[in-house]
């Protein structure tokens, strides 16, 4: 299951990651959101133990979401060793966000 990430856990979960780390930026509102909800849970999963995926609900956790310019959402950004690596706007097939993961893994 993909972690919530909160503006306090942020620092400890996504930066200090010893892991590639995929967030996925979204809101109850937001119709692409819920079509992209799914393949991040199943991406989860997928790469238990192998990278760090987690969702940050924008409504809930502002400081995140300004510190990173999120103003589009679904917006998933790529995390390693503490910096953005990759990003995806919108609502995407899994296969790309699957390819994306796979590069930081590489």
């Amino acid at each position: 299951m993909a972690l919530e990430i909160t503006d306090s856990n942020f620092e400890e979960v996504v930066l200090k990651a010893d892991k590639p780390v995929l967030i996925d930026f979204w809101a109850e509102w937001c119709g692409p959101c819920r079509m992209v909800g799914p393949v991040v849970e199943e991406l989860a999963k997928d790469y238990e133990g192998k990278a760090v995926i987690g969702k940050v609900n924008v409504d809930e956790n502002p400081e995140i979401s300004v510190r990173y310019g999120i103003r589009n959402i679904p917006a998933l950004l790529f995390f390693k060793n503490g910096e953005i690596v990759d990003k995806q706007i919108g609502a995407v097939p899994k296969s790309v966000l699957n390819e994306k993961l796979e590069k930081q893994l590489a």
